[in-house]
């Protein structure tokens, strides 16, 4: 384990894409500019040192099977119709959202080992998972909620770790201690 508040290692697989694994539409650059350091060129290297960080504040809070000195985990920005054909495939809701978390560590899978990856350098690396954002979806919901489209795909990629990591919100309470996590997450980060 890393020493506290030191990140893990992270090997991280960010792409933007869409469902063919083909580059965003030319229609999307005006949103691929207006997320910035989030989604350009670097976003890669951004991403893994925000990440990195995030899962370095939470180590403290991790049960001892999601405690690790190495992660992996994958992170894609995507279009409205990718996303509308993962969230109909996988939850039943043919429309799209703003942020789907594929975790890898589910508690339903309890009776199965770790899915370990090969070592990253400080350790073996655990596999959390996917986290996949729709660019259009967020840049609405940042338009509605009044602030900008950076701000919104971290408050998105802070709610997809989280999920991956088991947090949950079945209730109005759950939802606010998730919440007020996100938003720590990003204040700190």
């Amino acid at each position: 384990m890393a020493a506290p508040g030191t990140p893990p290692s992270l090997d991280l697989a960010f792409r933007l894409e869409d469902q063919h694994g083909q580059g965003l539409a030319p229609g999307l650059q005006p949103l691929l500019a207006a997320a910035g350091p989030l989604a350009d060129r670097l976003a890669d290297d951004h991403w893994q040192q925000l990440l990195g960080h995030w899962l370095a504040q939470l180590a403290g809070e991790l049960p001892a099977e999601l405690r690790s000195p190495a992660y992996s985990l994958g992170l894609q920005l995507t279009d409205d119709a990718s996303i509308a054909l993962l969230n109909g495939a996988w939850r039943q809701q043919n429309e799209p959202t703003d942020v789907l978390s594929f975790a890898a560590q589910e508690a339903a899978l309890d009776d199965l080992p770790a899915i370990p990856l090969p070592a990253l350098p400080g350790g073996e690396s655990l596999e959390l998972g996917d986290i996949v954002i729709s660019l259009e979806t967020a840049a609405r919901q940042a338009e509605a909620q009044g602030h900008d489209l950076p701000t919104e795909l971290l408050f998105l990629a802070s709610h997809g770790l989280l999920h991956l990591l088991g947090w949950d919100h079945p209730d109005a309470a759950s939802l606010a201690a998730m919440l007020a996590r996100q938003e720590a997450l990003i204040a700190n980060g």
